[in-house]
């Protein structure tokens, strides 16, 4: 677009530049010519008036050359410059015999080498400023050496013609650069439309949409890329939901054999006094180990439900009622604090999903960052906002994001436990549910997650 506005007005510039030295060239010299043959008229008519018909001159046998003419007898010079015909000439003088005679205009605003340059035989003109008015000055010879007739004629009309014609020019190149601006946005809009649609789809695939597919396979110039772009994120698709599937079969296989070490292991705990000392420890730490596998075997299955395509159902809940019932649930005691606006917010929501959010968020405070210090529930941001807050250390501001991502534990926020799915899991279902999640510090230490949804009045 910037290409074509600058083409256009570079082209428009040179155009209304040439026009201007052309016609402006061409109306001065127009000007000009028009004054000198107004002015050699005149004088023409005052050498008549003055002089009289020329006399032919005799056969050289007779004189030996022609006389300068002289001025009639009685001939009234003022009378018979006051009897030109009416021009445009906005003053008239005449210089004769050693003496001027004017009817408008000063002699003396006449340049003096302009004077000088008429009297000595030769036609001259010059633009000169009298009365701070633009005026063309024109001197003709009137026929005997030392005397000379002179006139100026305005040029306010010229210029106005001109600084008319300036203007117009100017915003015809003005206009110019617009118009190429329209027609380059319109050619580029029109030209980057496909890259358009491949940044959009590529946007949506990036997002985790990966049906996205374009539809510009039969472009002549594009459809190449389009079928290399919808095969690469049709593999993409296949090899994400074979993972997926994959996952959740290994989940599934660990749940046979993981229920008998679950239920060996309570069977042996509730034997623990009769174990040998030195055996007690190693079983705690079998015990805690066991949990954290049974733990990861959920969150893979959980994880392999949404890689699958698991759609959920959404139904109408009261996000106030199902987090003080997630949250204290999760913690065993009362911690869920709601701001009286936000008792009848209401959500298009996965109950299932929801619910893992919140469970997620306090399980995460009470198992790795010291307990959970309270949730709190309150109308704002999209519709509601969700908050969580722990007494741990807190976390570093370049771990913030990390802590989302599958397996992702940040590395100086000090919560090296757990087994790195919980918070991935979060940040998936609040995605589901259009939100937004964020941590940042608590006031008085710790962390805050703080969790976005769209939500409206019951």
């Amino acid at each position: 677009m910037l290409a074509y506005g600058l083409l256009a007005l570079g082209l428009s510039t040179v155009l209304a530049i040439v026009t201007w030295s052309v016609v402006s060239d061409y109306l001065t010299e127009q000007r000009i010519s028009s004054a000198v043959v107004v002015t050699s008229d005149n004088a023409a008519a005052l050498r008549y008036g003055l002089f009289g018909a020329p006399e032919p001159c005799r056969p050289a046998r007779e004189r030996a050359e022609c006389g300068s003419p002289t001025l009639q007898t009685g001939v009234p010079v003022m009378d018979v410059l006051n009897s030109l015909p009416s021009t445009d000439a906005a003053a008239s003088m005449l210089y004769i015999e050693d003496q001027w005679y004017a009817l408008t205009g000063k002699p003396s605003d006449l340049p003096p080498d302009l004077i000088q340059t008429a009297l000595a035989g030769s036609v001259v003109q010059r633009r000169i400023q009298v009365g701070g008015q633009p005026v063309l000055a024109v001197g003709v010879p009137m026929g005997r050496q030392g005397e000379a007739f002179f006139e100026w004629h305005l040029l306010t009309n010229l210029d106005n013609t001109l600084l008319k014609l300036k203007l117009t020019l100017i915003a015809a190149a003005i206009a110019t650069a617009l118009v190429g601006l329209a027609v380059g946005r319109l050619a580029s809009t029109l030209a980057l439309r496909p890259l358009a649609e491949l940044t959009r789809v590529a946007d949506a695939v990036a997002r985790g949409k990966l049906d996205a597919r374009l539809e510009a396979e039969s472009d002549p110039h594009l459809g190449g890329l389009a079928r290399s772009f919808n095969q690469t994120a049709g593999d993409l698709e296949r090899r994400v939901a074979a993972d997926a599937r994959f996952a959740g079969d290994v989940s599934h296989e660990l749940r046979t054999p993981l229920m008998t070490m679950l239920n060996s292991m309570e069977l042996i705990q509730k034997h623990r006094a009769e174990l040998p000392v030195a055996v007690r420890e190693p079983v705690e730490l079998l015990g805690d180990d066991l949990d954290r596998f049974r733990r990861l075997v959920i969150d893979l299955l959980e994880i392999s439900r949404d890689d699958g395509g698991d759609r959920g159902s959404r139904e109408i809940v009261r996000i106030a009622d199902l987090v003080r019932a997630a949250a204290d649930a999760t913690a065993g005691r009362e911690l869920t604090t709601v701001e009286p606006e936000a008792e009848g917010l209401t959500l298009q929501a996965d109950k299932r999903r929801l619910e893992r959010v919140i469970a997620n968020l306090v399980e995460n405070a009470e198992d790795h960052a010291g307990g959970c210090k309270g949730v709190g529930v309150e109308a704002g941001g999209l519709g509601v906002i969700i908050t969580v807050d722990d007494a741990g250390p807190g976390i570093a501001a370049e771990d913030r994001t990390r802590i989302f991502e599958r397996f992702g534990r940040g590395e100086n926020s000090g919560r090296g436990r757990g087994v790195g799915l919980g918070l991935a899991i979060v940040a998936r279902h609040v995605g589901w549910h259009h939100g937004t999640i964020q941590v940042t510090d608590r006031p008085g230490g710790g962390a805050r997650f703080i969790v976005n949804l769209p939500a409206k009045s019951s």
